[in-house]
């Protein structure tokens, strides 16, 4: 088979598909990627144990269908060095492979693809749940919720995002008990009910694959999801069991609030954070209606840092105690000038949310308090 491409095209297919393969398989043959060419579409494919990526990639000067498998870092570290510009790939009978770009060319060989395993069969064919939503809407969902998963094996519900589709909605939760996020929208209504946890790095993948503009067909059915547009064709195993039931989680009587400049209030806390107690992170807040007074303390060293920012809060003065990292990766995460932040009393937990959603959207994140001393 033979095909003329542009280098950049297919390195950044490549570089996309890549990111399914691990760096360790128990299969040797999942270190390569499938390459097909059927007409002027050549196939590119990725897999592990539990997803499998596709690339579809319309070629020029298609000459003779066929399949093989070629080292998957090998060609991706190739296909960085050429230059933007027109490549010819050549693939004899007997597998010997070449790359030829204006100035040079690489020369290997490939493997028959016959020996490529399709993991991706069972999920395509397999009857399920379909709606449409845009590469925003899933960029976003998994933005918002990803740095919020538990890394805790004895957890591994918690360790994926929560995918929840309800006819007028699209909900996207993640939580490793101290911290909680659920973001909603209903600018994606896929018309019935289905819910999965997706394993993050499936995630992270899915937040980089799709153009925000792009329409995405999403499929649930019993052990997988697929995500589906005009150039890629991406499957996930989901994390088995049950997502813990988060409606009682979330505070409904924290009527105090708490208005903030978001950066103003990120720079206090990543200035204090130098001397943050590196066992536990321990930030501590006197709160007042017009200012916060901010304090970290390492005890070991002998260290102690302060900040003030001005504020508006609807409350007397109150102390309360919250993980430094985890304020910088939910004031990171928000993305409106404002925060508004709902309190109650200093033994329950903290209500982040954006000082306004756009229409359709709901963005609520939760922070758990820490116990502390005097301030």
């Amino acid at each position: 088979m033979k095909f003329n491409v542009s280098s950049k095209i297919l390195c950044n297919f490549a570089a996309s598909v890549a990111k399914v393969i691990n760096d360790k398989n128990a299969l040797t043959i999942l270190n390569n990627f499938y390459m097909e060419l059927n007409g002027d579409i050549l196939t590119l494919r990725g897999s592990n144990t539990e997803n499998s990526l596709t690339a579809h990639i319309p070629v020029n000067e298609a000459q003779g269908d066929g399949a093989v498998c070629v080292d998957a870092s090998s060609l991706v570290s190739m296909l960085k060095q050429i230059p933007d510009q027109g490549i010819t790939v050549d693939v004899a009978n007997s597998l010997n492979t070449t790359i030829e770009y204006s100035s040079g060319r690489f020369e290997f060989v490939a493997l028959d693809g016959a020996g490529y395993p399709r993991m991706d069969a069972e999920a395509t064919e397999a009857e399920g749940i379909q709606f449409l939503c845009t590469g925003n809407e899933l960029r976003k969902g998994v933005d918002y919720t990803l740095f919020a998963t538990s890394n805790d094996d004895y957890r591994q519900q918690m360790m994926g995002i929560y995918f929840d589709a309800k006819p007028d909605s699209l909900t996207f939760v993640a939580t490793d008990t101290r911290k909680l996020v659920k973001y909603t929208t209903t600018e994606c209504a896929p018309g019935a009910a289905a819910s999965f946890i997706m394993p993050p790095k499936a995630a992270a993948i899915v937040r980089g694959l799709f153009a925000d503009d792009e329409s995405v067909k999403v499929k649930v059915t019993e052990k997988y999801a697929v995500f589906e547009s005009e150039n890629y064709l991406f499957q996930i195993q989901f994390i088995q069991g049950q997502y813990p039931d988060i409606s009682r989680v979330i505070p409904r009587n924290n009527t105090l609030q708490l208005t903030i400049d978001r950066q103003t209030m990120l720079n206090a806390v990543r200035r204090v954070s130098v001397f943050v107690d590196p066992a536990h992170g321990l930030l501590k807040f006197r709160i007042t209606p017009d200012y916060i007074d901010m304090k970290t303390e390492d005890t070991t060293a002998m260290n102690c840092a302060r900040d003030r920012v001005p504020c508006s809060f609807t409350g007397d003065t109150m102390t309360i105690g919250f993980s430094a990292p985890f304020l910088v990766e939910i004031l990171s995460t928000i993305t409106t000038d404002d925060v508004v932040i709902s309190l109650s009393d200093p033994g329950r937990p903290g209500i982040f949310c954006p000082s306004e959603n756009p229409e359709g959207t709901d963005l609520v994140m939760l922070l758990m308090p820490m116990t502390m001393s005097n301030f």
